[in-house]
């Protein structure tokens, strides 16, 4: 019976939740004092009605009240021992269920003896007595069993339906209209019943409800990564959460509740949260926020802590919301962003907007007549540094150099990185070309020297462009190009110097600039012409090949020299545009000269790094029909510094188009044995520098023999530039190995159209020559003419 399967009605209450339903079977086994009473109320009764009728049925009631009784408070006791962490729906149901037998046989028993009073017995007192108990008993059902609906239901059958059979068996109509009238008050009190407990089920889902959201709101509250606190229309607290009790050092949000702010701040001053000053602070930023003047302020609580203070005011304007947020991230985020803004990071110095800024702000405290040097500065060589050690190297050197520019004077100079090993300077009070000279040599001394990089040992040195100016007269800008105009004359000087800007540097910056932009013109309108040196075979006789060289002919200022104007080009980076315009030109011209007299076209290191390089000698052949094999192209050992692998692939690729190499300046560059025979070169040319002097002493001679003899080994024809005169000739001769000579010799640079008459002269001279020109010799001057 104990274990008896659940009734429909009981499986429904699987519907409510474990704790409510527990709550519920809780109640049932609750209240024991109106158990005990009830138990002897009932005894008492039976008794009383046994003294005055003397039937011993009512002492067997009694006996029964007295057992079921004692089992139901034993039953209680066994209740309250029972841990019911974890209990599910079963388990619980059992514990209702023996609820139930306990109150159905009271029920019934009570029931049974007012039947007996008014059917059997019929005496006045017992029946009124026994009806009376059973009235009052279900009292009970509503105040106290609410919490089972069987139980209910189970009382409201077993306690009234004998009685109303009791009554309908005595015969008596009224008493049979008094059964009649049992059956409402037993529907109301069953009614009754269970709208206590649809009420106390409800209040219970609801408070469960506000448990579960209040919860939730406290875990949001001290969880949100904000201080709140809400204050009411006096200034307290209403509620706070755990984040302003970690910020001002207070045990929990819970011990400021309805204290004043003021209490509480005074308490962080005590616990060492915060400083009385900065109490004060945040206590005025508040009252400014309560009061609606600001809606926001930013507190430095210290170094490592900011907070921003944020109020909005609640609904019926009782009290304000204050919001403590810690926007330390967000200030160090826009201090890190601010000072990347204004500094190089990488050493820390003013970057150029920065350094116009401190130059700004230092002008405006000084007098017009003041004067000022603006200095730029960069490190000699500095390229070479990355190249050979790597940028991390080059880093740190600016690194260093950067922590000693700072030492010198920095009462009354500005220093600044503008990029790369660039820094510009401005020195104040630069009356005096002394004082200038001597913060410019402590400058240096500071900067050049040695500086211990990664475990290298480096020497570094530095050279500078200064330019003096009025306070007045002051333009950063003008006078940024005028310093390092006077930083370009160091650097064609001996470096390790530096320069003080001289008007005569702006002109020929104006210069430049204006040959820039007229050189630019120039090659997009073709207006770039070529001559042509001839090189001759050594007695004179044969024109073997031309050297295409580029003029250009300025329409105001004349005729430019390469020189000048080359330089300009690789600066500005189109010298493959005139590579371009000189290949085109050159094979279209030697297309039109008779038999197979060759052209030369020198490429530069910048065409040498561009792959580019063989499609523009292709379409150059392809479009003037002029064979490879009369197309040769010069390069100089300089242009295999950087990426001779690159280099040497580009020239394989021509070399397989049948173009002939030749190695221009040889014996003058960055010569490598072991990579120039691995190079496609067939032919070189040694440098003027060999031939200047080799009248002038044996050793000379013996220097030019060895370069001549070294090329022969090799297997590479001879070229000799800038033969000038006989006796030149003659010594040149004299080596035994020289195939081809170029110079005023044999010719200055001509046009095409001279060239043409004068390898058609060539092919028809056919006298024979010595190989050594005597001075003064008929087929050398011949040539020359």
């Amino acid at each position: 019976m104990w274990n008896a399967e659940r009734p429909e009605t009981a499986k429904s209450e699987e519907r409510l939740p474990t704790d409510v339903y527990l709550s519920f079977v809780r109640s049932l086994y609750g209240n024991r004092s109106t158990t005990v009473a009830g138990i002897a109320t009932h005894i008492i009764v039976s008794l009383a009605i046994y003294t005055k009728v003397g039937d011993p049925m009512f002492i067997a009631f009694a006996a029964m009240f007295a057992a079921v009784g004692a089992g139901r408070v034993a039953l209680m006791r066994v209740f309250d021992t029972v841990d019911f962490t974890g209990a599910d729906h079963a388990f619980i149901w059992k514990w209702e269920f023996r609820y139930i037998v306990g109150t159905a046989i009271v029920s019934l028993v009570l029931g049974s003896m007012a039947a007996y009073s008014s059917f059997a017995v019929r005496e006045y007192f017992a029946e009124i007595a026994s009806i009376a108990l059973g009235l009052a008993a279900m009292i009970s059902v509503v105040g106290r069993n609410y919490g089972s609906r069987i139980t209910v239901n189970l009382m409201s059958l077993l306690l009234f339906g004998p009685i109303a059979v009791g009554l309908i068996m005595t015969g008596d109509p009224y008493r049979a209209l008094l059964a009649v009238l049992v059956i409402p008050l037993v529907l109301t009190t069953r009614s009754m019943a269970n709208g206590v407990r649809d009420f106390l089920y409800q209040t219970v889902l609801g408070k469960r409800a506000v448990l579960v959201m209040a919860e939730r709101l406290d875990m949001a509250l001290n969880n949100m990564s904000h201080g709140l606190v809400m204050l009411d229309e006096d200034r307290r607290i209403v509620l706070a959460n755990r984040k302003v009790a970690r910020l001002f050092n207070l045990k929990g949000p819970e011990v400021v509740h309805d204290r004043k702010l003021s209490v509480v701040f005074r308490h962080a001053v005590r616990s060492g949260a915060i400083t009385r000053e900065l109490s004060n602070q945040i206590l005025n930023s508040i009252d400014e926020l309560y009061d609606g003047h600001r809606s926001r302020c930013l507190i430095k609580v210290s170094d490592d802590l900011y907070l921003e203070f944020s109020a909005r005011r609640r609904s019926g304007g009782d009290g304000v919301v204050l919001i403590f947020e810690n926007v330390t991230a967000r200030i160090k985020a826009d201090e890190k962003i601010n000072y990347l803004a204004r500094y190089d990071s990488l050493t820390g110095l003013p970057n150029r907007y920065h350094f116009a800024d401190l130059v700004r702000d230092q002008l405006a405290g000084m007098d017009g007549s003041d004067m000022v040097a603006l200095v730029v500065i960069d490190i000699d060589d500095f390229k070479h540094v990355n190249d050979t050690l790597g940028h991390v190297a080059g880093d740190r050197l600016l690194c260093e150099l950067s922590s000693r520019l700072k030492l010198v004077e920095p009462h009354r100079i500005i220093s600044s990185r503008f990029g790369g090993d660039e820094f510009v300077l401005l020195i104040r009070d630069a009356d005096t070309a002394t004082d200038v000279s001597r913060v410019m040599g402590a400058i240096f001394d500071a900067l050049s020297g040695v500086y211990i990089v990664q475990g290298n040992k480096l020497f570094a040195s530095v050279s500078a462009g200064l330019v003096l100016a009025r306070r007045s007269g002051f333009v950063l800008d003008e006078l940024q190009i005028k310093a390092d105009l006077a930083l370009h004359e160091s650097k064609k000087r001996d470096k390790n110097t530096w320069t003080v800007f001289a008007e005569s540097m702006d002109e020929k910056y104006r210069l430049r600039q204006i040959l820039k932009k007229d050189l630019r013109l120039a090659i997009e309108q073709r207006s770039l012409t070529l001559v042509y040196q001839p090189m001759f075979s050594a007695d004179g006789l044969r024109l073997a090949r031309c050297e295409a060289l580029s003029r250009w002919q300025h329409p105001t200022l004349g005729p430019i020299s390469p020189g000048d104007y080359i330089p300009l080009a690789e600066e500005m980076g189109i010298v493959p545009l005139i590579t371009d315009f000189m290949l085109q030109t050159a094979c279209r011209d030697a297309a039109s000269w008779p038999g197979n007299l060759a052209v030369s076209v020198n490429l530069s290191a910048l065409d040498l790094r561009n792959r580019d390089i063989v499609r523009l000698v292709t379409d150059a052949l392809g479009s003037s029909g002029l064979a490879p094999e009369r197309l040769e192209v010069e390069v100089t050992e300089s242009a295999f510094v950087e990426d001779a692998v690159a280099a040497r692939d580009i020239l394989n690729e021509l070399r397989m188009l049948g173009v002939t190499i030749a190695i221009d300046d040889f014996g003058t560059g960055y010569s490598n044995l072991s990579y120039l025979n691995s190079l496609p070169v067939t032919k070189v040319k040694i440098d003027r520098s060999f031939v200047r002097d080799v009248t002038k002493s044996s050793k000379n001679f013996k220097l030019l023999s060895g370069i001549v003899y070294l090329a022969r080994e090799m297997d590479l024809e001879v070229t000799v530039e800038g033969v000038e005169t006989e006796e030149q000739l003659r010594m040149v001769c004299a080596t035994g190995h020289v195939d081809l000579i170029q110079g005023f010799i044999f010719g200055k640079p001509l046009p095409k159209s001279s060239i043409r008459e004068l390898a058609a002269k060539s092919v028809a001279d056919t006298k024979p020559a010595s190989t050594v020109v005597p001075k003064g010799s008929t087929s050398a001057s011949r040539i020359r003419r």
